[in-house]
């Protein structure tokens, strides 16, 4: 199966100890540890957010590790897409304007798409992930998950090949959370591939595949396939035995 994300012996400083890992097409790769085991590190150096001191990683055939810091930019534009646990959206901007920002900024060459086409494919996002009528909205006018789906439309407007979400729950009640999981789920059942840091079970059963991380070292791993109805409470019992047998 094609390998949309590759790192290869990444290393940071005394954070990350040559981890290795891949992501294939369509698949749901969670990554979960301790507080402070170098979850968020590993997003941010595989992203090319941040500059490892060793190691490398690839988007595809592209190696992030060998790009300046203006082509890692262009290619985290265009090629992938982010959701946080804060939210970053511009507080001065409606919802639909938010969600437009990255195509916006995309939208460059001889191959534009006018303002009505952009438009249009925002709101097609929008109904997928069932927050249709909060265009005009300001972002202090909507729920916590209603804010993290629209966030979730931006990541996905320039039509990214992989998702990185870190902790894309963290800040949401239980029911606003299992909401964003099922919009994350839809996405990736229709084939994006997604990277996720988590430290809840209940998101992290509905992933492909785990990753444990322990003082910036791989040692577990996870398999658990793609999920299928009735078989939630059976995934979560698998992620939270296969944890107390790693210490968790």
């Amino acid at each position: 199966m094609h390998k949309v994300l590759r790192v290869e012996n990444l290393s940071k400083a005394s954070i990350l100890h040559e981890v290795s890992f891949e992501v294939a097409a369509g698949e749901m790769l969670a990554v979960m540890g301790p507080s402070g085991s170098g979850k968020s590190t590993l997003l941010y150096h595989a992203a090319g957010m941040a500059c490892p001191s060793g190691g490398r990683v690839w988007l595809g055939s592209t190696e992030i590790t060998g790009l300046s810091e203006d082509e890692k930019a262009k290619l985290r534009l265009h090629r992938m897409g982010f959701v946080f646990q804060q939210m970053n959206m511009i507080a001065n901007l409606n919802i639909l304007d938010n969600i437009l920002l990255p195509a916006v900024q995309a939208n460059k060459g001889r191959h534009r798409k006018s303002r009505a086409e952009l438009t249009d494919k925002a709101k097609r996002l929008m109904e997928q992930l069932s927050v249709s009528g909060l265009e005009a909205r300001s972002i202090s006018q909507v729920s916590g998950g209603q804010l993290q789906r629209a966030c979730i439309c931006r990541s996905m407007i320039n039509a990214p090949e992989i998702l990185f979400a870190d902790e894309p729950t963290g800040a949401l009640n239980r029911g606003a959370a299992e909401e964003v999981l099922e919009a994350l789920g839809r996405l990736n059942r229709e084939g994006t591939a997604i990277l996720m840091v988590t430290h809840d079970s209940r998101v992290a059963r509905g992933c492909d595949r785990i990753l444990y991380l322990l003082d910036g070292r791989l040692c577990g791993e996870l398999r658990l396939g793609k999920p299928a109805a009735g078989t939630e409470k059976w995934r979560e019992e698998q992620v939270n035995k296969w944890l107390s047998r790693l210490g968790w």
